[in-house]
């Protein structure tokens, strides 16, 4: 079974390329999806790594968190799946009547 992993404390200078080298040491990497601000294509500062099975994900977890990369700690942990509304931000107002 796949198991996803939040890979977080990024340098901006990490590649989705970076992380799956680093993983593929730990196990067999499915998907690697470094997340980009949508206004400036620039790297937020974290992805998510999917590895195909539990194993290699938890190992990848134990070697890696903690682990300097271009500078930064790394963290890495299991991915939580988002919570059901939990969009962020917006205008919570009720809309105007005219």
């Amino acid at each position: 079974m796949k198991s996803k992993l939040y890979v977080g404390n990024l340098s901006f200078d990490t590649t989705e390329a970076d992380l799956n080298d680093l993983f593929s040491q730990a196990g067999t990497v499915s998907e690697t999806a470094l997340i980009n601000d949508k206004e400036t294509g620039r790297s937020r500062g974290f992805a998510f790594v999917t590895m195909s099975d539990g194993e290699g994900a938890q190992a990848a977890a134990t070697k890696f968190n903690g682990m300097e990369l271009h500078g930064r700690k790394l963290t890495v942990n299991e991915a939580k799946d988002r919570e059901a509304g939990s969009g962020g931000g917006g205008d919570r107002r009720p809309p105007r009547r005219y």
